[in-house]
C-alpha cells in the first residue's frame, strides 16, 4: 500500500477538490501534508476550506494561488513543497460554458494538464513512491442508448468541448506512462452531488431555484439519464486507487444509480419540501422545459466492477440519504450561498490572497 509525504491537490478549491481535501486530512492512515493549488476562477472559493486552513493551516495544509497554465509557477511549486504525489482535479467543467466558450477549456484542460506532467516528470525523474492521479470524467465516452454502460475499455466518443479536452487530457497521461514510464493513474466519473457545489450545477441549482422561487429549468423532455455518486464516495475511490491502484491503469467510479433528470428534478422537489416542512408537491409547478442544449448526451452509465473487484472499493452513501444531506447542508448554510451567488467571495479572496 502507498503512502506520501506531500500531496498536491489541483482544484482544491472547487467542489470536489475541497471534499477530498477534507477526506484525506480526516484519514487516520494519512499523516502527510496537502498542498492545495488552485487558480480561483468563479468556482473556485478557499471559504470551502477555512476551517481546514484554520485547523491545520502551515503544518499539514498550504494554499497557493497558482495556475496550471502557468509552468514556470507550477514547477516552482513542486520544489518547493517536494510533491511525491498529484491528484488532479483542476479542470473548466461545465458543459453549457464549454459550447459558449470553449477557449478556456482547452487552455486549462488539456494545456494546464501537460504542465503538470512535465512538471512531476522533471522533478521526479527516477524518484520511486510517486504518483500522478488523472481525474476525468464519463463524458469522454460520449453516450448509451437505453442499454449498456460505460467500461475501461469503452471507446472515447465526447460530443462537447468540455468532454473533448478531457479526452485529451486522458490521452495526453497515458501517453506519458507508455512514453516515459510516469507513474500514472486515472479515473473517470459519473456525476457528483454534495455539498460545496457551485450553484450553476443541476443540484444546487435546483436547490437554490426552489428557495428564490425560481423556474426550476429542464432541458429537453427531461429524460436524459445520468448516473450520480455522493461526492464523499467519489473520494474514497480517489483514495483507494492512490493507496492500491496499479499504475498504467484506468478506474471507472460511479454510483450504479441512473435517474432521467425530470425524475431527480422531481425528487429535489420533494427532498426540498420534507426538509422544509411543508407539501412534496408545492415545487413542482416551478418546473420549465427549455430548449435543449446542443450535443446533449442521452443517457450515461457507468461499470464500476474493475475498481470493486481489484480494489475493493464500495459507495457507502445510499442516494436517498445522500440528497437529503446535501438538501439540509444548503438549507443551513445560507451564508456560504449568499457569499458564492453575490460575489461576495472574491472581495475574500482579494483581500486575503491578492495575486499569490
Amino acid at each position: 500500500m502507498r503512502s506520501f509525504e506531500t500531496v498536491l491537490v489541483t482544484g482544491g478549491a472547487g467542489f470536489i477538490g475541497s471534499n477530498f481535501i477534507r477526506y484525506l486530512i480526516g484519514r487516520k492512515e494519512f499523516s502527510g501534508r496537502v498542498v492545495n493549488v488552485d487558480s480561483l476562477t468563479y468556482a473556485g472559493n478557499p471559504l470551502n476550506l477555512a476551517d481546514v486552513e484554520k485547523r491545520h493551516g502551515g503544518r499539514r495544509y498550504s494554499f497557493v494561488r497558482a495556475d496550471i497554465r502557468d509552468y514556470e509557477r507550477i514547477r516552482e511549486v513542486f520544489s518547493e513543497h517536494a510533491i511525491d504525489c498529484v491528484v488532479h482535479f483542476a479542470a473548466e467543467s461545465h458543459v453549457d460554458r464549454s459550447i459558449f466558450g470553449p477557449r478556456d477549456f482547452i487552455e486549462t484542460n488539456i494545456n494546464g494538464t501537460f504542465n503538470l506532467l512535465e512538471a512531476a516528470r522533471e522533478w521526479w525523474r527516477d524518484k520511486k513512491g510517486v504518483l500522478f492521479h488523472h481525474v476525468s470524467t464519463d463524458e469522454v465516452y460520449g453516450s448509451l442508448g437505453e442499454t449498456g454502460r460505460f467500461f475501461e475499455d469503452t471507446r472515447y466518443d465526447p460530443r462537447s468541448p468540455y468532454s473533448a479536452s478531457k479526452a485529451s487530457s486522458d490521452h495526453l497521461v497515458r501517453s506519458y506512462f507508455h512514453t516515459y514510464g510516469l507513474p500514472c493513474t486515472v479515473s473517470n466519473c459519473s456525476n457528483n452531488y454534495g455539498p460545496y457545489q457551485f450553484p450553476e450545477k443541476l443540484v444546487p441549482l435546483m436547490i437554490l431555484n426552489m428557495l428564490e422561487g425560481k423556474p426550476l429549468p429542464v432541458y429537453g423532455d427531461g429524460k436524459n439519464i445520468r448516473d450520480w455518486l455522493y461526492v464523499e464516495d467519489h473520494c474514497s475511490a480517489v483514495w483507494r486507487i492512490l493507496q492500491r491502484g496499479e499504475v498504467g491503469k484506468t478506474y471507472n467510479v460511479g454510483g450504479e444509480n441512473e435517474w432521467k433528470n425530470i425524475a431527480l428534478v422531481e425528487l429535489i422537489c420533494e427532498r426540498v419540501a420534507l426538509a422544509r416542512g411543508e407539501g412534496k408537491d408545492r415545487y413542482k409547478k416551478l418546473i420549465t422545459f427549455v430548449k435543449d442544449r446542443p450535443g446533449h448526451d442521452r443517457r450515461y452509465a457507468i461499470d464500476c466492477g474493475r475498481i470493486k473487484a481489484e480494489l475493493g472499493w464500495r459507495q457507502e452513501v445510499g442516494f436517498e440519504k445522500g440528497m437529503d444531506e446535501t438538501v439540509r447542508w444548503y438549507l443551513d448554510n445560507g451564508a456560504w450561498i449568499e457569499s458564492v451567488r453575490s460575489g461576495g467571495y472574491r472581495k475574500w479572496i482579494e483581500k486575503n490572497y491578492g495575486d499569490r
